[in-house]
């Protein structure tokens, strides 16, 4: 499988407000490159969300804007590439609301979410959060909430239930944006 696991962490509630964003690139099934960066959002940082992740405002000081950033990562999101999250709805959303802020025009690319495969494939767990699975599959997941750590993971799930599975139940579960 060809992909790209994407993560985002943000500063508050709001959309736009990407703090942190990762992405780890996948060819022929193998793990072949990684991105990182922090972010300087435009917008507040709620205690609730840094209380999560631990990224405070001074650690984004001289981080570049989003729009910039977008620059980096535009060619990960080319027409009808797959996207992968762990909670595909929220990295979609994130990277929507901050396109939007920004006055980007909107991608198209496939996503799969890493949530909802696991769902329907991996029983006999106590919930399907990034850390439970990762942990009931034996893949390691060192910071939870840091965003390269959890892109790194949701594409080893992946490679996981390619491996288990097969791509064309996979393949099934796959939406357009």
């Amino acid at each position: 499988m060809n992909f790209v696991a994407l993560d985002f962490e943000t500063a508050s509630h709001q959309r736009h407000s990407a703090c942190s964003v990762a992405l780890t690139i996948v060819k022929n099934s193998r793990i072949v490159d990684h991105y990182y960066t922090l972010i300087k959002p435009e917008t507040e940082f709620s205690w609730r969300n840094i209380q999560v992740h631990g990224i405070h405002p001074e650690d984004v000081r001289y981080a570049p804007r989003f729009d910039r950033v977008w620059e980096d990562i535009k060619p990960c999101f080319k027409e009808n590439k797959l996207i992968v999250a762990h909670n595909v709805p929220f990295d979609r959303g994130v990277l929507q609301g901050t396109l939007d802020y920004y006055h980007i025009e909107q991608p198209h690319f496939q996503t799969l979410c890493t949530v909802q495969s696991s769902r329907k494939l991996i029983t006999g767990i106590p919930n399907h959060k990034l850390n439970t699975v990762s942990a009931h599959l034996g893949i390691q997941l060192e910071n939870h909430h840091h965003a390269l750590d959890d892109s790194n993971a949701s594409a080893e799930i992946l490679l996981y239930l390619e491996n288990h599975f097969g791509t064309d139940l996979l393949k099934k579960l796959v939406k357009h944006v």
